[in-house]
């Protein structure tokens, strides 16, 4: 029986010895309801691992509008080559953030009162405007250089506004968060998150004329 104590203590101080490296230069991202303790995130990386993460980098939270529920997502190091940035991604539940009434599903792994299925991998393209990097989620009919250029002259604000576009909205837009890029034929749409977040996203489509850009219409995605 001591024997039994002995190993299973030497085994909890080197999870413990190993998920306290795995947090250290943790980038964490919580909102103010939804803040994770020192213990809490020992725990949800040792989860994270049960799940298939190669490693953790990033822990953020995050509301689930327009319910008042919470959750939680994981982020692993991210392998860059070239433009392309890729990493896991762990969507995470905390039974105390939910609904009483929710429970893990048939395929997701439980440890206390957090639980989660298996990550995914997202990928990004890295966009250059000076000395600045940029993230979007996908570019479809176009190259990166073009989508630079249209991204400088959002960022510098050289473009017009057309009639159908409400000038108070645009004070909302992330311009720093491109989420996509698009163009089908002389069409081209333009994602980008709200600047606070949670609070959804923007999508322009824009009208280019030579090295003139000219906003036509401007739609929110509120959540």
């Amino acid at each position: 029986m001591k024997i039994h104590k002995k190993i299973s203590t030497t085994l909890l101080s080197l999870l413990m010895s190993s998920l306290t490296l795995s947090s250290y230069g943790l980038d964490r991202d919580y909102v103010p309801r939804a803040i994770l303790t020192k213990g809490q995130e020992k725990e949800v990386i040792a989860l994270a691992k049960k799940c298939g993460m190669e490693g953790v980098s990033k822990i953020s939270t995050h509301n689930m509008y327009p319910t008042p529920f919470r959750g939680i997502q994981l982020q692993g190091p991210e392998q860059i080559r070239g433009r392309e940035v890729s990493y896991q991604i762990l969507s995470m539940s905390h039974s105390e953030w939910l609904d009483p009434q929710a429970k893990p599903g048939k395929a997701e792994i439980k440890m206390g009162k957090f639980w989660a299925g298996k990550p995914y991998t997202q990928k990004k393209t890295i966009l250059k405007v000076g000395k600045k990097q940029f993230r979007t989620g996908s570019i479809n009919g176009m190259t990166p250089e073009e989508c630079e250029s249209i991204l400088k002259l959002l960022l510098s604000k050289k473009y017009e506004i057309g009639p159908a576009v409400n000038k108070r909205s645009l004070e909302e837009v992330g311009w720093n968060k491109p989420n996509n890029f698009s163009k089908r034929g002389e069409s081209i749409s333009v994602g980008f998150l709200h600047k606070a977040k949670d609070s959804g996203f923007f999508d322009l489509q824009i009208k280019m004329v030579g090295k003139k850009l000219t906003i036509e219409q401007m739609f929110q995605a509120i959540p």
